[in-house]
C-alpha cells in the first residue's frame, strides 16, 4: 500500500514537471485587462507579462474543466465581447510566414483560411479553407500584424451553438485595444510563448478572474508560488 502511495505521488509529480501552463489572471469580471504567467511543472518562466482580453471583461467559457460558477456570474457566448474563463487544451501555433521552427502543429495562415463563427454552420467554430458558402467568419489572414503569429485556444470544442468560437492567443492590436474575446499581447511576447510550447508537454491555458484563484490552486498545486494566485 506504501509502495502503491509512493508510485502514485512519483508519477504526479513527474506529470507536473512536464506540464506548460499558461496562467491569464483578471481583477474581476468586467476588466478587459489580465496578467499572465508561463510555468513549466512549478517553475515559472516568463515573468508577468501584461496582456488584453475582452472588450467587455471575462464570461464562462467551455474548457475542459467544470470549475465552480455563481449563478450571477456570465456565461460566454457568440459576440458578446467577453474571453472565455476556464482550462483550455492549446492545440495550434499559426502565422503569416510559411517557415516555422515550432515544436507545435502550425498552421500558414493563406488568404483562403477562415475561423467561421456562424451558429448555424456545420462548420462553426473550425478554421477551414474558404468554399464561398458561410455566411459569417474571421479571416485568418489580415491585413494588419494582429494574426502575424498565434496560438489557437481549444474552447467550445463541441461547437454548442451560440457559446462562442474562434478564441486565439494573438497580436495586440494597440497597447491597451481590448478584444472580442481573445487575449492579446506584443509580438515578442507571443514570439517566445510559441518557441517555449511543446505538444508533449500538453500545454494549456488557464484563465480565471481572480475570485477563482482558491479553485486552480487545488487542481493545479505545482502553481502555488504564482504571484496572481495570491490573495
Amino acid at each position: 500500500m506504501i509502495k502503491s502511495f509512493l508510485i502514485t505521488i512519483s508519477i504526479s509529480i513527474l506529470l507536473f514537471s512536464n506540464e506548460q501552463i499558461l496562467l491569464v489572471v483578471s481583477d474581476n469580471f468586467k476588466s478587459p485587462k489580465a496578467q499572465l504567467e508561463c510555468y513549466e511543472g512549478s517553475e515559472s518562466l516568463c515573468g508577468t507579462i501584461d496582456v488584453n482580453i475582452g472588450k467587455n471583461g471575462l464570461g464562462w467559457g467551455l474548457g475542459i474543466h467544470n470549475l465552480h460558477k455563481k449563478q450571477d456570474e456570465p456565461l460566454k457566448y457568440e459576440g458578446d465581447n467577453k474571453a472565455p474563463i476556464g482550462v483550455f487544451n492549446l492545440t495550434n501555433i499559426y502565422g503569416y510566414s510559411k517557415n516555422h521552427n515550432f515544436n507545435m502543429p502550425y498552421l500558414y495562415t493563406s488568404k483562403n483560411l477562415i475561423c467561421v463563427d456562424d451558429s448555424n454552420s456545420p462548420f462553426y467554430n473550425q478554421v477551414i479553407e474558404a468554399n464561398g458558402g458561410e455566411k459569417s467568419f474571421e479571416n485568418m489572414k489580415r491585413s494588419d500584424h494582429q494574426y502575424e503569429l498565434g496560438i489557437m485556444v481549444a474552447h467550445n470544442t463541441q461547437a454548442i451553438k451560440k457559446r462562442g468560437s474562434c478564441i486565439f492567443l494573438h497580436v495586440k492590436k494597440e497597447k491597451d485595444a481590448p478584444t472580442a474575446g481573445c487575449t492579446s499581447m506584443n509580438l515578442e511576447e507571443i514570439k517566445k510563448i510559441a518557441s517555449w510550447l511543446d505538444k508533449n508537454k500538453k500545454p494549456i491555458l488557464i484563465q480565471i478572474p481572480k475570485s477563482s484563484s482558491e479553485e486552480i490552486l487545488k487542481l493545479y498545486p505545482q502553481l502555488k508560488d504564482s504571484k496572481l494566485l495570491k490573495k
